[in-house]
């Protein structure tokens, strides 16, 4: 039997290969998971439904299968865990809100039955701010989630709560969701891998709030875990079209046999004056990724993109303005249950728009400003299909220090992941060193739409340099 103190470290590939070889069982397995997760939810808080009967029950049918040597999917046996704001028949879909609470799902959402379907036994759903809204995972009905780093910083919002899962060895992989750096920035303060795909590459129905709307390119479901390879295989498995997306397609993007090789790859350094500043410890890391790209053989210059800074008012436009609309319905008159975190967004979101409603001539003019900027962007990475930058300006802050006020708070912080989010184009964060504190620092790389394998090849090159992914001491 393998190392029992190791398990809940081993990376996805390698539980799906111990369990095809007999090595430990699928039971051991969950079993494990489960013991840490017992050992650590109260020192972490990730989790919001925890299904420890479904679990076992799921364990016992994979071991039935590796004993009769059925055909084992590649996520067989597999422990993983979703946020709590994708629909899991029979458990808690939240979304962080008191307003929720009673709100059980009949039917897994697509991405949870294509987990099934690879072979993955679902063990639990994990915590997020009120209705996704924050980059502090905290809320009024399932508290704050800690960092596995340190348990007195955010674990990042709003997939905070299954950043700390992974990256706490509770969970092997997940799956979050990105409107504004959701995936990236948890990843990016836990110290994991996270991808935002190409918005229609993974399906979002059976989440909420619903993706597929007219703006639906905003937000994203995607993968996360704590190497860049086994978000390649939850991608592979999550990946495809769903009549129920209606951004989704039969279209799986360019392979890497299509890629130009590293010699001839050209790798921007982002840069551009909308994205405000970083702390020292952040363009270290920059810098060490991008030496350690050049060292693999890439041609690194830097890139400058221009009018960023309209990009970024633009998507607050949607995220704020247009978003926190759609919310006046389902919170009016119950405004005394809302949580403080999503209280700072809608004041936000009231402060920098004008009064509503939003006036149609409005609204299609901001999604034609926003396709204007977005051609721009592709014409400048033309020739540079990949892009280097901070996830963010400064690793996980201590909890209560977030917050949507102007000139201080999240959209000075985040801008490096939410303009991908107006744009549409995918993003994976990289664990690569750090800070003087021991948190770590992640950098994240910025592909063209569609062009996701090129982007997790070129992140898995970056990794294979950095070396081992290093675990908190919890």
């Amino acid at each position: 039997m393998a190392n029992m103190t190791a398990i809940h470290y081993l990376s996805l590939a390698e539980i799906a290969q111990t369990i095809r070889k007999k090595i430990i069982s699928p039971r051991e397995i969950v079993d494990h998971h489960l013991q840490r997760i017992a050992e650590l939810q109260s020192q972490v808080n990730a989790f919001v439904h925890i299904d420890e009967v479904g679990a076992r029950d799921q364990a016992e049918t994979a071991e039935t299968a590796v004993q009769n040597g059925d055909s084992l999917g590649p996520l067989h046996g597999v422990p993983v865990t979703v946020k709590s704001c994708i629909d899991v028949a029979g458990w808690q879909c939240a979304a962080g809100s008191l307003l929720r609470k009673d709100n059980e799902p009949s039917g897994d959402a697509v991405l949870v039955q294509r987990l099934r379907a690879a072979g993955a036994i679902l063990l639990a759903n994990t915590n997020t701010p009120e209705f996704l809204m924050a980059y502090e995972t905290d809320n009024r009905l399932s508290g704050k989630t800690n960092n596995p780093w340190n348990t007195e910083c955010s674990s990042g919002g709003s997939s905070g709560g299954e950043a700390a899962a992974i990256g706490a060895g509770c969970s092997a992989g997940g799956v979050g969701s990105d409107g504004g750096g959701s995936i990236r920035v948890p990843a990016h303060f836990c110290g994991i891998c996270g991808l935002k795909p190409t918005p229609g590459q993974i399906p979002s129905s059976g989440h909420y709030p619903v993706g597929n709307s007219a703006f639906g390119w905003l937000g994203v479901v995607g993968p996360m875990a704590r190497t860049v390879g086994d978000l390649r295989i939850l991608f592979e498995v999550l990946r495809g079209p769903d009549s129920g997306d209606a951004l989704s397609a039969p279209f799986h993007g360019f392979d890497g046999l299509r890629a130009p090789s590293r010699g001839e790859m050209r790798i921007g350094v982002l840069e551009g004056d909308g994205l405000g500043s970083a702390t020292p410890e952040t363009q270290v890391a920059v810098r060490q990724a991008a030496q350690l790209l050049a060292y693999q053989g890439f041609k690194l210059e830097p890139c400058r993109l221009s009018n960023l800074g309209r990009v970024l008012e633009l998507w607050w436009f949607f995220f704020g303005t247009v978003i926190s609309e759609l919310f006046a319905g389902e919170i009016r008159g119950r405004e005394e249950l809302l949580s403080p975190i999503f209280s700072d967004y809608l004041e936000a979101a009231r402060e920098s728009s004008p009064a509503p409603p939003i006036l149609m001539e409005r609204f299609i003019g901001m999604c034609a400003a926003r396709d204007r900027e977005r051609a721009r962007i592709l014409d400048a990475m033309r020739d540079v299909p990949i892009l280097l930058s901070p996830v963010c300006a400064a690793p996980a802050f201590r909890h209560g220090e977030g917050n949507w006020k102007p000139g201080t708070g999240y959209r000075d912080m985040m801008r490096h992941s939410q303009w991908l989010n107006l744009t549409g184009f995918p993003g994976v964060s990289v664990p690569i060193s750090k800070s003087a504190s021991g948190l770590p620092v992640g950098v994240q790389l910025i592909g063209r739409p569609y062009e996701d394998e090129l982007l997790l090849s070129v992140a898995e090159q970056l990794e294979a340099a950095r070396g081992p992914w290093r675990a908190p001491s919890l």
